[in-house]
């Protein structure tokens, strides 16, 4: 068997970041973190395309991937995901291109599988959709704050669609809280919808608002809770860095404050899952969204191991 060098990102079978395959979830006994696809764009009614990017987001991240050795960054001066913080990438869950109740009764079963293990679900979309199932399965979790990253409300009436998962979101009862970040210009929701959040008792923020007071007074806004559920649609950084979407919109965020919120988030409390969504690489053929995702996920996943790791909650503790 020829030496394995250098390991370079053109080589080798695409996972993300490159991190080890492991698509027998009943193998995550000693796994901190593991990482799936949500291959689906039924639940978008005009511009499909997402269940592409899964793939493309894996490909991309084959760039950063750094194995046990983790990442330095030298703007927080701190080291992330490297051993023993474990990763895995579970591969995709299953869907059924003709039936929606058994494609997300797999991904509810997939998450609940991973977290029963003691990782942490880490969703790869597909379109918004795909982020109601998720939610669903977090049932065995109290006082969970959803945090939402986004262009749009996604507030609307007509359920298992790509705008409705917030309102969703609502329904459930172990969802206690919520806070939207980065809403803005036309087609975001009615009126109307506007108004369901705002009774519900959401906290919005729109994308100029959130722009123009700071990633540390946002993270002041977001409800204390014990436990968060965030979700990134990825079409909330502004178009022209994410134009890779179905639904983009100038006026957007930008990535060093959306990894602030986020570094924030992960200090006020203990994140059940998250997800990033409807990356749509037939609409991007540079690959600048795929790889801002990529790059969302991975500095996501460092920040919430590091507090992990300050709690003494790996699987596997530094000696």
């Amino acid at each position: 068997m020829p030496k394995k060098i250098h390991n370079l990102p053109i080589t080798g079978i695409a996972s993300f970041a490159k991190y080890p395959i492991c698509t027998d979830l009943d193998q995550l006994d000693d796994v901190d973190v593991c990482v799936m696809g949500i291959p689906y764009d039924m639940g978008a009614p005009y511009l499909s395309g997402t269940k592409f990017g899964p793939r493309r987001i894996r490909e991309v991240s084959c760039h950063y991937g750094r194995g046990d050795a983790g990442f330095w960054d030298p703007e927080r001066l701190t080291q992330y995901l490297e051993a023993p913080v474990k990763v895995v990438d579970g591969g995709d869950v299953d869907m059924d291109p003709m039936d929606f109740h058994v494609s997300f009764d797999n991904v509810r079963e997939a998450a609940r599988k991973i977290i029963s293990k003691g990782a942490l679900p880490v969703f790869m979309g597909g379109d918004h959709s795909v982020t109601i199932p998720t939610a669903q399965a977090l049932d065995m979790y109290e006082d969970i704050c959803v945090v939402q990253f986004d262009a749009h409300l996604d507030f609307g009436k007509r359920t298992w669609t790509n705008g409705s998962p917030m309102r969703m979101i609502s329904e459930m009862p172990h969802f206690t809280k919520m806070c939207q970040i980065g809403m803005r210009g036309l087609g975001s929701n009615t009126r109307e919808d506007f108004q369901a959040a705002y009774d519900y008792g959401s906290v919005v923020i729109p994308s100029r608002k959130a722009l123009s007071l700071g990633a540390e007074e946002v993270i002041k806004m977001i409800p204390e809770s014990k436990n968060y559920f965030v979700t990134i649609d990825i079409d909330g950084y502004d178009m022209s860095t994410a134009p890779g979407v179905g639904s983009p919109s100038p006026g957007g965020l930008n990535y060093n404050f959306v990894t602030d919120v986020l570094e924030g988030i992960a200090k006020k409390g203990n994140i059940v899952a998250f997800d990033l969504v409807e990356v749509a690489p037939q609409y991007d053929p540079s690959g600048i969204t795929a790889r801002l995702g990529a790059m969302t996920m991975l500095a996501f996943m460092g920040f919430i191991t590091k507090e992990k790791e300050k709690r003494g909650e790996l699987k596997h503790q530094k000696k």
